[in-house]
């Protein structure tokens, strides 16, 4: 493990600054923004509201729909499964999901055929399986997934994936990084591997143990105050984000998941530790080491819609640096992040031995790639200073 990292406090505090300015102006709503490492908080900045319209502070325990952060818990828990010998990487889907032996790949004329490869539990985790995403891009496979109607139906994850099997894969399995619904595929997975729905299953091999109660699909009505909002686009008009108190059989491992800032920075501390904490063993160190390795190389071509963005692999569920230079931000070689549509942001930083968590709820990407690389390039500037 690395030396204990080494903050100016000052100097963090000109983000926390930055962050009250921006409330202040109106420009979003609340933040909560933490850096740790594996020993516990070493700044933590909670400002503005949790809900500007009722004019209710944002409370530390506040809840956030996490969006895209749930696949780094689904593809943990997957790894989990695989260390205790219910699944392997390298095993067909069709192996847990039938009717993923009966796929077809649109080819550019628009003709479906058998894949020449069958995707694997590995592809599903890296984005390579070949399956689309129903909200992006604008061509035949896309326009496959908004005829079926798949997104605007409340669907098990059963009937899910079987939906998605019906459907063109956009490219040969192994062959493209294509983001898309394979962790949905892959929280089906899990359920047939480990025996239980996707929350059971994430109950099971790292929430509970873990102690992370906030971490849920669906939420108790008497949790409802505790939900962080974004600030209207309108008067009286809120982004359309979805309700967590609200029944529904969904459980979609590509982005259902609420947690609170203290829940999901103990989910990162584990990582960064090794996978385990105070105790408690989720993941063996190689399978950390695994899961933050990039998994594409040279073979594997990167789809036009790529977020890991330049300087950065991809490995099983996060993004993976590969270079000092490329990126945009500052970094370390070997640091890992995801994101979540709605404003949620993480990174981890093994080398430096820190990782940082930010919390905030908007509909903007303008606004959304602004704090992720504010809140970048203010954290290390605040690192190894005198």
């Amino acid at each position: 493990m690395p030396n204990a990292p080494v903050f100016s406090l000052p100097r963090l505090d000109r983000l926390g600054d930055r962050l009250v300015a921006d409330v202040a102006s109106g420009a979003i709503a609340g933040v909560d923004l933490l850096v740790g490492d594996t020993d516990g908080d070493i700044w933590r900045r909670t400002v503005g509201f949790q809900d500007s319209v009722a004019g209710i502070a944002l409370e530390p325990d506040a809840l956030w729909r996490i969006y895209s952060m749930t696949k780094v818990v689904v593809s943990v828990a997957a790894l989990v499964l695989a260390e205790h010998g219910a699944l392997r990487l390298d095993q067909p889907v069709a192996d847990f999901i039938p009717a993923f032996g009966r796929l077809g790949v649109l080819d550019p004329e628009g003709s479906v055929a058998p894949p020449q490869t069958a995707p694997t539990v590995q592809d599903l985790l890296r984005h390579t399986a070949g399956i689309a995403y129903g909200y992006l891009g604008d061509g035949p496979t896309r326009r496959a997934y908004e005829a079926d109607g798949l997104l605007a139906e409340d669907l098990d994850n059963e009937a899910f994936a079987a939906r998605i099997a019906r459907l063109p894969l956009e490219h040969e399995p192994g062959t493209v990084w294509h983001y898309s619904h394979a962790t949905d595929v892959l929280g089906r997975v899990l359920e047939v591997a480990g025996g239980a729905d996707l929350q059971g299953v994430l109950d099971a091999t790292l929430l509970t143990p873990l102690g992370l109660a906030d971490t849920r699909f669906r939420i108790p009505t008497a949790w409802a105050s505790r939900v962080a909002e974004p600030l209207p686009q309108a008067p009286g008009q809120r982004p359309a984000f979805h309700d967590p108190t609200e029944p529904r059989r969904s459980q979609r491992g590509n982005g259902g998941l609420v947690s609170s800032t203290a829940d999901y920075a103990r989910f990162l501390r584990m990582l960064l530790a090794g996978g385990a904490l105070d105790g408690v063993r989720i993941l063996a160190p190689a399978s950390v080491r695994l899961m933050t390795s990039d998994h594409l190389g040279t073979a594997i071509a990167k789809g036009a819609y790529y977020p890991p963005g330049p300087g950065y692999g991809f490995g099983l569920g996060v993004a993976v640096r590969l270079a000092a230079g490329e990126a945009p931000v500052p970094g370390s070689v070997g640091d890992w992040f995801w994101s979540g549509v709605g404003g949620t942001y993480f990174w981890v930083d093994p080398a430096a031995g820190f990782f940082a968590l930010l919390m905030m709820q908007t509909s903007s990407a303008a606004q959304r790639q602004h704090y992720r690389t504010l809140a970048r390039a203010m954290v290390y500037a605040a690192l190894d200073v005198a």
